[in-house]
């Protein structure tokens, strides 16, 4: 998985089996880690059982496929294909806290409020807590869905945990006692694959999905309040047949005052960007978009607004648009971007097939061969595809 983020005042990449920080204020040095070399699991009888039984997951290649960082920006966990949880501390200085396992391999991970612990969804559809204040503690399984989880959010109170689906459902459950589900948001036509808790608004939920839309919920009721249709407001499609072809959204973000919102799609070379607005009935406002010269990898917001977005390019990996004049522009001599170029520019040409890395990014859920099935099915057909039987 290759993502940008921020923690504190450092920005994270991870990229195929390594996750770099580099601080973008200050000269200090910057931060490695490289799956490939951390510890290995021990065996232990069970393991031997379950892989004499061929019941076993095949050995991961160390791969990153997801990372989180808590709310204060002094923690940050990433996860591997490997079935690592990697818990940092990165203030006064980067350290590992813990290695510790997962049961499958983890699909979304997400802090608490509190921080007091890490949420880790995986592809069978659990969740499973991992205590941040006993960091060598097991994790307890939490909640479960009957189809793999692709998102997961907490409300901005710790009082709901919000799980997304490839079944097309969003549940809204109560964090300390998951059995007790608050509300579903039903409405998507295909896989839910990005949710978003805006700071401004804490009781809206925004969701995206591989139906090509971005929807504005009232999640403790369950209620819709809004949804754009992403092909609408695409002007740049070729042909009929692309119009007729739902874009996929992989990414939501919103910037920290909750002001604006960017929207990214899968193999799309156009940003999306949206207001929000307690005024209208329209909540949800198109903004802008930004068109770029080859489709982007990952995107996110730092901590003073300007959105990053990581590239598909040995050129020029990183990008940084900022809000000029009502409108979205690439500023490309500034301080923190060429401080950042400089530190990871070693480790980008010690990467084999850098220029290669949106094939490489076919592997991952949004575009594994288990998901292609998923935009032709009918609901009903996918639960068989996979073996799903549902009462009633």
């Amino acid at each position: 998985m290759s993502a940008v983020g921020f923690c504190g005042n450092w920005i994270i990449v991870t990229c195929d089996k390594k996750l770099f920080a580099v601080h973008t204020k200050e000269a200090r040095e910057p931060f490695v880690f490289d799956c490939s070399t951390a510890e290995k699991k021990p065996k232990n009888t069970q393991d031997e059982k379950n892989s004499d039984g061929g019941s076993s997951e095949e050995t991961g290649s160390d791969k990153v496929l997801a990372f989180a960082v808590s709310p204060s920006g002094k923690l940050l966990a990433l996860s591997d294909d490997t079935k690592r949880l990697v818990l940092f501390s990165c203030e006064p200085s980067w350290h590992c806290i813990s290695i510790r396992w997962v049961v499958r391999r983890c699909t979304s991970l997400v802090f608490t409020q509190a921080e007091d612990e890490l949420l880790v969804a995986d592809k069978s559809g659990d969740v499973y807590a991992f205590s941040v204040v006993e960091p060598q503690k097991e994790g307890e399984l939490k909640m479960g869905h009957l189809s793999m989880l692709l998102a997961l959010t907490v409300s901005l109170d710790d009082k709901y945990i919000i799980t997304a689906d490839r079944d097309e459902k969003i549940r809204v459950s109560h964090l300390r006692s998951p059995y007790n589900i608050q509300s579903f948001c039903l409405g998507h036509r295909q896989f839910v694959s990005a949710l978003q808790i805006l700071s401004t608004h804490p009781h809206w939920l925004l969701s995206g999905s591989g139906d090509g839309t971005l929807k504005l919920w009232d999640y403790e009721s369950g209620s819709e309040l809004q949804s754009c249709d992403l092909r609408q407001l695409d002007e740049t499609t070729s042909s009929e047949a692309d119009k007729d072809k739902d874009p996929t959204v992989c990414r939501v973000t919103s910037s920290t005052d909750g002001q604006y919102v960017a929207v990214q799609c899968d193999r799309v070379p156009i940003l999306q960007l949206f207001t929000l607005t307690q005024k209208d009935n329209e909540k949800l406002v198109p903004h802008s978009r930004i068109s770029l010269p080859c489709c982007p990898l990952d995107v996110n917001f730092d901590p003073e607004g300007r959105l990053w977005v990581l590239m598909d390019s040995s050129d020029a990996p990183l990008q940084i648009y900022s809000l000029t004049h009502s409108s979205w522009e690439c500023v490309a001599h500034v301080p923190e971007l060429n401080r950042v170029t400089k530190a990871f520019r070693p480790h980008w040409e010690t990467l084999e097939d850098w220029g290669n890395l949106q094939s490489a990014e076919s592997e991952e859920w949004m575009t594994d061969e288990m998901f292609l099935p998923l935009k032709t099915l009918r609901p009903g057909e996918q639960n068989q595809l996979f073996g799903i039987s549902l009462p009633g």
